[in-house]
């Protein structure tokens, strides 16, 4: 309701005679709250699930956006996750079946190849002993021994390597990267989900403010009537307002329907006029105060309607 009609109400209560009695009856109209419903996130509406006058429930859902770039960043985050685990599980393990099985078979060889040498060493050596071979034969016989026990130290020194798990600063750093990849892809599923908007209170689709096709911003796509939020909006004159409390019921009728029950919700502080500071007699006999009575049924009625409480 527009704050003109508000003050053209409060003025005609102001009208009434200073030293006239309490009235019976009181004048008003019906507002309501409205819930104003925006995307997330700017895009495009490719669909609209609900229409003007529809019931909605908390969670149903009312509107979707496009949402195929927010997918593919979700399936990235996902990718991202699956390869921060499998680096820290290859550190944490240590090196593959198959690496180490290539490097254990390497050693195989280098250790048949220093047994072949040190065969070869020993027999040079009987061979010099006997005069039938040269002392060069001999040293030959023995590097190649040397080189092949330094094969077999290096691929020994592999293995241990290869099935030692990752250094502490290593894995550390790994578990770090796996929590940011698990992070980022928690966010894009959120972001994702963002993209479908449900709704956040029951009631009754109002308004819908935008097509499918079209982009929707920070603006509201629709306004929501929430259930039980119909309240009737009159004014009293200063000599009722000390008689009137929160939670007081209160009958409210109009053109056309029976009386039915409200509960007072909000009691003005302030007059809806502007008098002087010092007010005489017949200046508060012009004051009128704002009350608010939710209905307890209002079935049929609308925002805006005029209507009459009593008491």
């Amino acid at each position: 309701m527009s704050d003109f009609l508000a003050g053209l109400l409060a003025g005609l209560m102001a009208l009434l005679p200073g030293g006239a009695s309490e009235p019976t009856a009181y004048v008003g109209y019906l507002e309501a709250d409205y819930v104003y419903v925006a995307p997330a996130s700017p895009g495009r509406l490719v669909d609209i699930a609900v229409t003007e006058g529809q019931s909605v429930t908390q969670g149903q859902m009312l509107f979707a956006l496009d949402d195929r770039q927010q997918a593919a960043q979700r399936d990235a985050a996902a990718a991202r996750v699956a390869s921060a685990q499998a680096t820290l599980d290859n550190l944490v393990t240590g090196g593959r079946v198959q690496e180490i099985n290539v490097i254990r078979a390497a050693l195989d060889k280098a250790q048949s190849d220093l047994a072949l040498a040190q065969s070869n060493l020993a027999r040079s050596e009987k061979l010099l002993a006997l005069g039938t071979a040269p002392s060069v034969r001999v040293e030959q016989d023995r590097a190649a021994v040397n080189a092949a026990r330094a094969q077999v130290d290096q691929l020994t020194a592999q293995v241990d390597v290869a099935e030692l798990p990752a250094r502490s600063a290593q894995q550390v750093a790994a578990e770090a990267n796996l929590t940011a990849a698990r992070a980022d892809a928690e966010g894009a599923a959120i972001v994702l989900a963002d993209r479908q908007t449900t709704a956040p209170v029951d009631g009754v689709v109002d308004r819908l403010y935008f097509h499918t096709g079209e982009m929707a911003g920070s603006a509201p796509v629709l306004s929501i009537l929430p259930a039980g939020a119909l309240k009737a909006r009159f004014f009293v004159p200063e000599t009722a307002r000390a008689s009137l409390a929160i939670g007081q019921e209160v009958q409210v009728s109009c053109d056309g329907c029976t009386a039915m029950a409200a509960r007072i919700t909000y009691l003005a502080a302030e007059p809806q006029t502007t008098p002087p500071v010092i007010y005489s007699r017949e200046e508060r006999g012009r004051l009128v105060y704002l009350v608010e009575a939710t209905l307890a049924a209002p079935g049929t009625l609308q925002p805006g309607q005029p209507v009459t409480v009593t008491r």
